[in-house]
């Protein structure tokens, strides 16, 4: 009887204590339902929206229908110009530029990486190393890539300016991500080293790259993917490739050759995220 008595009054207590804390959680959350609908409404008013401009959906329509039909224009064909043709001006080769352009930029990107990431790591170079490597990574992956784009088209133009910004814009997301995995391996192995006397030098080779190659292949794989598109993206700003094309149609009105353009790009990017894919997870997990 007596352990009844206790049960219910336990229960009571817990639904006052519920009761108590109600009014205040249901304070708070009208409180964040409030902060989040007023910036809704700051960031409406400044989007400064006049309505819908009949010249843009027709743009819309054109596209959408020579999506379907590059060779709407008799006049103009299409296909045999810059699909079905090997030539430079053709849209294959544009495309297997922007992939060369992503390759390289992102091997030099990965390369350059590597060294940066130990130096850059605590448990390889202390807390000074670390801070200051984090601060030019920091100030790299803050540019984007279309600005380092353009800094590089001044230096040197065409797809070389490309291939530079992406090896640079890729250093700062590749030199994170291996810093991460330099600081999360086994620590044992490396207090073993020490205790053999192992220079900084033999400890990275016979210590940390063995546990790493996995990761580091997988993150310099999943950056090439991302690259494919941002090598597009460069080339919309003149450091060369299917970009370039692109841009140059759309700013022509000639939807044909933007058709085309997307015909090739959007397959060749399914294809490149399918495979990196399945290569990133079986060397992550074996299977």
């Amino acid at each position: 009887m007596g352990r009844k008595a206790a049960s219910i009054n336990s229960t009571n207590q817990d639904v006052l204590i519920a009761l108590h804390s109600a009014p205040k959680s249901f304070v708070k959350k009208l409180l964040i339902g409030s902060i989040i609908l007023a910036m809704l409404i700051w960031s409406a008013s400044a989007l400064n929206f006049q309505g819908i401009n009949e010249n843009g959906l027709r743009i819309v329509g054109n596209i959408i229908q020579y999506f379907f039909w590059p060779d709407s224009n008799p006049l103009k064909p299409t296909l045999s110009t810059y699909l079905f043709t090997f030539a430079k001006s053709g849209v294959p080769y544009l495309m297997y530029e922007t992939l060369m352009i992503a390759f390289v930029g992102t091997l030099l990107g990965a390369i350059i990486s590597i060294p940066f990431a130990f130096l850059s790591s605590r448990n390889i170079t202390g807390k000074i190393g670390s801070f200051i490597g984090s601060m030019i990574i920091t100030m790299i992956r803050t540019i984007p890539i279309f600005v380092w784009g353009i800094i590089f088209i001044r230096v040197q133009g065409g797809a070389f300016a490309g291939v530079l910004a992406i090896a640079v814009s890729s250093v700062g997301m590749i030199s994170k991500l291996f810093i991460e995995a330099i600081e999360d391996i086994d620590k044992g192995i490396l207090e073993a080293l020490d205790s053999t006397g192992a220079t900084t030098l033999q400890k990275i080779r016979f210590g940390v790259l063995p546990q790493l190659t996995a990761t580091f292949l997988s993150t310099t794989i999943y950056r090439f993917e991302i690259n494919v598109k941002n090598a597009t993206i460069l080339g919309m700003v003149g450091a060369g490739g299917i970009g370039f094309t692109l841009i140059d149609a759309l700013g022509s009105f000639n939807f044909g050759i933007v058709a085309v353009c997307l015909w090739v790009i959007i397959p060749v990017v399914f294809i490149i995220e399918y495979f990196s894919t399945k290569i990133r997870t079986k060397l992550t997990t074996g299977e």
